[in-house]
């Protein structure tokens, strides 16, 4: 199996206390179900899963419950179930999100102390956000795609030679040029295979392409599909939505125009904040909003109507760019513009590492690709992602760490392709890859 970082939180719960239920909230085929059942088994003598979504469209045992005592009597006639006490035996309710009544019931679950519980669920977000949770009932975990270090780890690149990548980051000293050829190999590699654990198999441990776009494609259709269970009209926008999200990623202006959505002039934003809220909420799409005024804290000045969509996995979009031609981008080819793959890979990797994504636009400073809260300085640090050969074709980074300006931003960094580690002034340019030390 492959190695996720999400592990340590999930063991780490297991040994605590547990006076929450842990919560797992995740796009489908981020790998949750695997890793939830692998290490509950590990850490447990008793185990019993019971898959919600399974009932709700088979027998429907658990539609109706509505008290702890109900809820005992239908999970000790499971079947194949094996019970014992609160320290031996976990219950993982997989799709929790068909079941909303159920979330509600998980704090009187966890304060009777009767068995250990872990939950999870697809499109678990969208139903969080509209079902009220008792206060401190659950604790709950974003999990999303491999992020560039556990790719590395799926292809067996040693701790030690990820360690010298961070001191050579955290110091600003040159990497060795072998060493940076490898890993922006690596990285590339990355661009095409995403981190959906099953496309990372089958590029990993099968080296098949047809087979990597074949789950790529079929996550796609997946996630296309999951939007049926909203009225004709929102599903077909949210469909619509979707299917945009590439072509306006290739625009000059990646932000999503609502006057596209239906060829429709003057529309309004708030028609589709439902379509938007299921995108961003069910993990299949990463919001970044814009900012009219950059300065900290961001949400102050962020905006409702403006926003930038990603998908949430980089190689759902190289397969619908370039499908089996994985030379377009590992050859390096300036005649192929990356702009959107290497923006998309990036707003992913910040995004899995807990950050709000902003971005900022004016026609006097320019546009910056991402901003996010430096909480450590109380300031704003600005990122740009140069994804040809010219890493310099930048204007607005510049004028918000301008000491003289007006933002003051106490830094800005740069990422691109060559094997440049440096620092002048307030601007820091560094390789992408290294993107995954922010």
């Amino acid at each position: 199996m492959f190695k996720r970082k999400i592990e340590n939180a999930i063991i780490e719960y297991f040994k605590s206390k547990r006076e929450t239920i842990l919560v797992i909230d995740g796009a489908r085929q981020v790998g949750k179900t695997f890793i939830i059942r692998h290490l509950s088994k590990k850490h447990f003598k008793n185990y019993l899963e019971i898959n919600l979504k399974d009932d709700y469209n088979g027998e429907k045992i658990f539609s109706n419950i509505r008290t702890t005592r109900d809820f005992y009597i239908q999970v000790s006639s499971y079947e194949n179930s094996i019970l014992n006490d609160f320290d031996d035996t976990i219950i993982f309710l997989d799709e929790i999100q068909v079941y909303p009544h159920l979330l509600t019931m998980l704090k009187a679950l966890n304060q009777d102390k009767k068995y250990t519980y872990i939950v999870s669920g697809s499109l678990l977000g969208i139903t969080l956000k509209h079902t009220f949770i008792p206060m401190g009932s659950i604790n709950e975990l974003k999990m999303y795609p491999m992020d560039f270090e556990e790719f590395l780890w799926a292809n067996n690149v040693g701790q030690e030679a990820i360690n010298y990548l961070k001191e050579c980051f955290d110091n600003l000293t040159q990497i060795n040029e072998s060493v940076h050829e490898t890993f922006l190999k690596r990285f590339k590699e990355y661009l095409i295979c995403g981190g959906m654990p099953d496309a990372v198999k089958e590029f990993v441990n099968e080296k098949n392409i047809n087979k990597m776009r074949n789950v790529q494609q079929q996550t796609y259709l997946y996630y296309s599909d999951d939007c049926s269970q909203y009225d004709e009209e929102h599903k077909l926008h949210i469909r619509r939505i979707y299917e945009m999200m590439p072509s306006y990623m290739e625009n000059k202006v990646k932000r999503l125009q609502i006057n596209k959505i239906e060829e429709k002039e003057k529309e309004r934003t708030e028609k589709y904040s439902e379509d938007f809220e299921y995108l961003i909420h069910s993990g299949i799409a990463q919001c970044v909003k814009a900012v009219s005024n950059p300065i900290f804290p961001l949400i102050e000045s962020s905006s409702k109507n403006l926003m930038k969509l990603y998908f949430n996995d980089v190689g759902l979009l190289t397969n619908i760019l370039f499908k089996n031609n994985v030379r377009a981008i590992l050859d390096n080819d300036y005649g192929i513009n990356l702009g959107s793959v290497y923006e998309t890979v990036c707003a992913t990797e910040l995004i899995s590492h807990g950050h709000e994504l902003f971005y900022f636009d004016s026609k006097k400073i320019g546009e910056v690709d991402f901003l996010i809260n430096d909480y450590d300085n109380l300031s704003i640090l600005p990122i740009e992602i140069k994804s040809g050969k010219d890493q310099n074709n930048f204007r607005a980074i510049p004028k918000l760490i301008d000491e003289n300006g007006n933002y003051k931003m106490k830094k800005g960094i740069v990422f691109g392709n060559k094997n440049i580690l440096k620092k002048e002034g307030n601007l820091i340019i560094l390789p992408v890859y290294l993107i995954m030390f922010v």
